[in-house]
This record gives C-alpha cells, structure tokens and sequence, in this order.
C-alpha cells in the first residue's frame, strides 16, 4: 500500500478518493476538483508513479475525453518539468487528459511567464499541487555544471547555477552521474524556493493551505520518482 504512514482512518479517505478518479470513464469535473485537498492531489500523482511503473495504467475512453474537453478543464495538479524526452509527464503519473497542467521547459526553472502559467493552473483554474519534477541524467543540469554559454541557453542555463554552486560546494568539481544527479535535487530545491519567493500568489495559496508545492526527481532507468522534501 502507498499510504502506510499514514493514520487508518486518512489512509481509506485517501482510497476511497483515488478509488473515485480511477472509476472515472472521460475527464476530471469540476466536482472532483473542488472536493480534493492539496494532500489528495500529491497522493493521486504518487499513486499514478504506482501504477506507471507497477503495469497497473488506467485507461480511460478517448471520445469520452474528447467529448468532456469541450465543457472545460479541472486539472487536480501542475507539473513543471524539463523537455527531456525520457520524462514524459503525463505517462510517469497514468494521467490522462484534462488531469494535469504541465509546463516544460530545460531544467525545469522558474522563469516569470512559468510563474505566471502556474499562479493561472492554481489561484483561477483551481488545480490543487504544483510539483516541480527534475529527472537524473539532466542535459540542461550537464550544461550548467560545465558553464556552457550560448544564445538564450546563457540565461536559462544561469538559472541553475544557484544549485550548481551548492552542490559542488558540497560533493566538489567532478561531473560524475551521481553529482550531476544530487545537483538535479538540489536544483528541484531551488526551483521550490524561487515560486515561494519570486510569487506572492503562489507563496500565499501556499500558506493559506490551498495549493502544496512539491519536488521529485524522476529517474529515466527506472520510471520511479524520488520525492524531494
């Protein structure tokens, strides 16, 4: 069971909860949405790293989808990730349509309009989470690490020199797997950080206890997210 720490009573809600979205035939609605808590929304995407990587994958109809698509959207979470190909989000959490926002982009960094697409996912389209999922074996992380420069990767890639500097700070110089890997980490840290920090939207459904924001590392080998605390 994926809920063990928890006490009985909250471990068969959360059931009883994923039990719901599984039984659903199309989309997410807006009831199902309103009614989840933020720790419901992060329970669903682990639940759906379970059953990715158990063979378990739900299956939905997809005109009924399609038909649901044309009366809106209630994505449960907003996912902010690299492009890596290896790390296609909605597979990694057996999402569907209309279950997730995801926004990508290399390194899965903070930049304003990001910022800005996930204060929309949550305070007006009511989704729950925020995950910011990093993976291993990071080309963006790669390129930072050596301080490459070029065009607009300067900028982007000077938004994860912050975990650069910690992490070579802490493990030294060597661009190995296992430190590019750890920087990674660190660098789902300071991407956590910079939401909190940089808006006073999300900061705030965040200690009103409205949104969770989250962290993982998903690993490319194995299909498994590391969840960040």
């Amino acid at each position: 069971m994926p809920f063990l720490s928890l006490d009985s009573e909250h471990e068969h809600e959360l059931c009883i909860m994923i039990d719901r979205y599984l039984s659903l035939e199309g989309a997410m609605g807006a009831e199902l949405q309103q009614s989840l808590t933020p720790a419901d929304a992060v329970a669903l995407l682990k639940d759906g790293v379970r059953r990715s990587t158990s063979g378990d994958a739900s299956q939905r109809s997809r005109a009924a989808l399609l038909e649901d698509a044309a009366g809106g959207q209630y994505p449960y979470a907003a996912v902010l990730s690299c492009i890596d190909s290896r790390a296609p989000v909605e597979h990694i959490f057996d999402a569907a349509s209309g279950d997730l926002f995801v926004a990508r982009v290399a390194g899965n960094v903070a930049s304003p309009d990001l910022i800005a697409s996930l204060e929309y996912a949550t305070k007006y389209a009511g989704s729950k989470a925020i995950l910011v999922l990093g993976h291993t074996r990071c080309g963006a992380v790669k390129g930072a690490w050596a301080g490459l420069e070029d065009g607009h990767l300067t900028g982007l890639l000077g938004r994860i020199q912050p975990a650069v500097a910690a992490t070579k700070a802490e493990v030294g110089e060597e661009d190995s797997l296992s430190n590019l890997d750890r920087c990674s980490t660190v660098n789902v840290k300071e991407t956590m950080a910079a939401l909190r920090n940089e808006s006073a939207i999300l900061a705030g459904l965040e200690a009103e206890g409205k949104i969770a924001i989250v962290g993982g590392v998903y690993d490319v080998a194995t299909g498994e997210v590391a969840w960040v605390d």
